[in-house]
């Protein structure tokens, strides 16, 4: 896939809204992130190997975040997980014309999805990603090895980096996804990363399961 999808702004008026907006997309479109590049392989992607060497990256932090403070938190531009080797550029996704959520078009980045929170604010911000393809592992094909207590760092727009602790990570059937655990309101500044994982079904050319990792805002 070459072609970038239409970005559209969403809006939702209350959590009664987003949690039903949600639960019609993800089964379709968040559930089924390995896309049709994965489903053209016909067979799982190969056994993991080393991840390449990614340092720590270095920077200002971003500010800790306060429901009441009234400032807007700048928009994410990078992902950086130095223990599973991952530095992307985030790109910025929405809906598509049909009402479903967008996945990125390119397996080697992963995206923000702009109907969630930005990274370092208030709530659950959500980052999709591929797991592979016929090309070979996606940018997210090592995720499900993160553990908790690992870091992962989100470089903002300012050049702050807002960073997050790994708390758990698991892997949900699509069919069962608890949509309002993942992108539930929370009292806090929380990441979600999703991408595929699980039994891949050579019938369909997709995985059964998605891999979601929870992390919390490091103060």
């Amino acid at each position: 896939m070459t072609r970038q999808p239409a970005r559209h702004r969403v809006q939702f008026r209350g959590r009664a809204a987003l949690i039903l907006l949600l639960c019609g997309l993800l089964v379709s479109a968040v559930g089924a992130c390995g896309l049709a590049l994965a489903s053209r392989t016909g067979h799982p992607g190969p056994a993991v190997s080393k991840p390449a060497f990614i340092p720590v990256p270095r920077g200002r932090r971003a500010p800790v975040p306060e429901p009441s403070a009234g400032h807007r938190v700048a928009l994410p531009a990078d992902l950086i997980i130095p223990s599973i080797g991952v530095r992307t550029r985030l790109i910025r996704l929405g809906l598509t014309h049909g009402g479903a959520m967008q996945v990125p078009s390119s397996t080697s980045v992963a995206g923000w999805y702009a109907g969630s929170p930005r990274p370092g604010g208030i709530g659950s911000s959500v980052i999709i990603g591929h797991i592979d393809s016929v090309q070979g592992p996606a940018v997210f094909y090592r995720l499900r090895l993160l553990h908790p207590g690992q870091r992962v760092y989100v470089r903002q727009a300012t050049g702050r980096l807002a960073v997050f602790l790994v708390t758990s990570v698991h892997m949900y059937l699509k069919s069962r996804f608890p949509t309002e655990l993942v992108f539930g309101p929370t009292p806090d500044a929380q990441l979600r990363l999703i991408t595929c994982g699980g039994t891949f079904d050579p019938v369909t050319g997709h995985y059964l399961s998605n891999v979601v990792v929870y992390a919390t805002f490091v103060r």
